[in-house]
């Protein structure tokens, strides 16, 4: 059984809890589809771990129930001044959450942990952004959040449920219907993704939430593989591949800026003596490595592999292409500097 099964039961054990009054047994080894047995060692691991699971008998049957104010312990522990003030604050560096289905919840976790604070507590921390702020990424989500289909794969992740799909897949410009089996939803590059298994092809692919045309929930079960705590490990983006190694040189004028950021763990730096610096990576040779070398410009050059070399250049040639004079007409480097007009000529 993959590691994360044990966990996604036992989590939605609690949201069973949460969302009923109380509980049996025998209901959560039915939604769960395990044996009573495993519920047992569930519940007890849980309490172990300090969530307030509690039995109650009623009318000669034994019930399970979760303590409402799960977190009251807060209120006798309580945050000091300077947690409070920074737990506040951090909402600013959530900010890129803005457009997804998270942004709601956490506008009302905010909401409720203001009320800890008096007025002019909150004002004074509301100028704190003036000083300090978070800047989402470019590229945010710019459709409504997919609360329903998000809620779905939540649901058919936690069940190992598998689900049907249509789909508009970007690469064909085509809708197309899947059957997936849901393994894991992740943030990134200012989207919701969808990572799971699709039996027709026997492969994992990845799949944007705001592209899902319809969804629906199968009664059909799944046994998930193992994936590994990061499935993109490998990838600038969110993709899965083979890594392999990526050699890149960037110019002196850019090669501080390089070297003062990590951009993959897997990363190496070689000074040169003209300033410039030799970057290596291993990672997936996918869209997202080629988008992130390409915003160097005429800044970086890729030695290797030769055939990623010919693929900018390649983009860069058609790059150009875009800023030709209609009717054929170009200007000169210098002319372009200027602002003077083309050579009466086509190029």
């Amino acid at each position: 059984m993959p590691r994360n099964a044990e966990v996604i039961r036992q989590w939605s054990i609690l949201k069973e809890l949460e969302a009923s009054r109380r509980v049996t047994i025998d209901d959560l080894a039915a939604r769960t589809s395990v044996t009573t047995r495993t519920i047992r060692r569930d519940l007890e691991a849980l309490q172990t771990a300090g969530f307030p699971l509690f039995d109650e008998t009623h009318d000669g049957k034994k019930f399970w129930t979760l303590e409402q104010k799960a977190f009251r312990r807060l209120d006798d522990t309580g945050f000091t001044l300077a947690e409070l003030s920074a737990l506040y604050f951090s909402r600013t560096l959530v900010a890129c959450l803005s457009g997804t289905p998270f942004e709601r919840d956490v506008h009302s976790a905010f909401e409720k942990l203001s009320t800890a604070l008096t007025p002019g507590m909150r004002q004074f921390l509301d100028r704190m952004p003036l000083v300090m702020q978070a800047k989402a990424e470019p590229g945010a989500q710019a459709t409504e959040p997919r609360t329903r289909e998000v809620a779905q794969l939540v649901e058919a992740t936690m069940q190992h449920r598998r689900v049907t799909m249509r789909y508009h897949s970007f690469s064909s410009n085509r809708e197309k219907t899947y059957v997936l089996e849901p393994y894991r939803l992740l943030f990134g590059q200012g989207g919701l993704y969808v990572i799971g298994m699709v039996p027709e092809y026997g492969e994992l692919r990845t799949f944007a939430v705001d592209r899902i045309e319809q969804l629906s929930l199968t009664e059909e079960r799944f046994e998930p593989l193992e994936l590994p705590d990061d499935a993109f490990a490998h990838s600038l983006g969110v993709n899965q591949g083979t890594p392999e190694r990526i050699d890149i040189v960037f110019k002196p004028k850019i090669a501080r800026y390089v070297r003062e950021r990590i951009w993959h763990p897997s990363q190496q730096i070689e000074d040169a003596s003209d300033g410039s610096a030799l970057l290596t990576l291993h990672v997936v040779n996918d869209w997202a490595l080629k988008s992130w070398i390409l915003g160097f410009g005429g800044l970086a050059r890729v030695v290797s592999p030769t055939s990623l070399a010919t693929e900018i250049s390649q983009e860069l040639g058609a790059a150009l292409g875009n800023y030709q004079v209609a009717g054929g007409t170009k200007r000169t480097v210098s002319q372009r500097r200027n602002g003077e007009p083309a050579d009466e000529r086509s190029g």
